[in-house]
């Protein structure tokens, strides 16, 4: 089914368009060089992967502090491997990691054909809880700032989504209406409930492939994007 009366479109940027697996890793691997960390790579990154990801949840619901986010997910991860470093490495090593972080800029596959094909007829904008510093440098890097209007971070705003007021934010912005307007992201709680108890129209960007329920609109590959929009 087509959207009618869409103007605006609304992205996440991480697991959405840019590919934060791929670049983190990455990074990771400089970072570790840098600062002669012995740890095996491929092992560092499973581990990490899903307390990364719960951190990012508890930083959500403010839970925990950016600092924390950052200093917490690394000491959980290098305890579980049993790789000791201390706390001095470690603050080290969390604020190398955001240094080089966005200089490496793969991005999700179709992601580049996707925005060719709605930038002519829409205007895109991005929302983000990920940390304003890093999220500008990240879409220049990767070449995809020019298909950008506006970028709403939750830095930005003071709340962090699925809070209705970085929703209400980025349509200021955006200089857009409820109404014509729909939110693109990979977090369901975050991007799709969040739009969804805003008001949004929204389609879940199906990353990690996993079962959502049927009402919720969703693709697994960015080229889908087109059955809608």
């Amino acid at each position: 089914m087509k959207f009618s009366n869409i103007q605006h479109i609304f992205f996440d940027l991480d697991h959405t368009l840019w590919d934060f697996d791929k670049n983190s890793g990455l990074a990771f691997d400089s970072v570790f060089k840098k600062n002669r960390v012995e740890v095996e790579l491929r092992s560092f990154l499973e581990v990490y992967a899903p307390i990364n990801e719960n951190y990012w949840k508890l930083y959500r619901e403010n839970q925990v502090s950016k600092e924390d986010l950052r200093y917490g997910r690394l000491k959980e991860t290098f305890d579980s491997l049993n790789v000791t470093v201390t706390d001095e490495q470690i603050d080290r090593l969390a604020v190398d990691y955001i240094d080089h972080l966005p200089n490496y800029n793969y991005l999700l596959e179709g992601t580049v054909e996707i925005l060719e094909y709605l930038y002519p007829s829409y205007k895109l904008h991005i929302i983000t809880n990920g940390f304003k510093e890093v999220q500008h440098k990240k879409m220049e890097s990767s070449g995809i700032l020019k298909y950008f209007r506006t970028i709403t971070t939750s830095e930005d705003v003071g709340v962090k989504k699925p809070h209705r007021q970085i929703f209400e934010a980025a349509l200021k912005n955006a200089s857009a209406t409820l109404e014509s307007s729909i939110m693109i992201g990979d977090n369901f709680e975050a991007d799709i409930l969040g739009a969804h108890n805003f008001g949004m129209h929204a389609i879940l960007y199906n990353y990690y492939k996993r079962e959502f329920a049927p009402e919720y609109h969703q693709v697994l590959e960015m080229k889908d994007l087109t059955g809608f929009l």
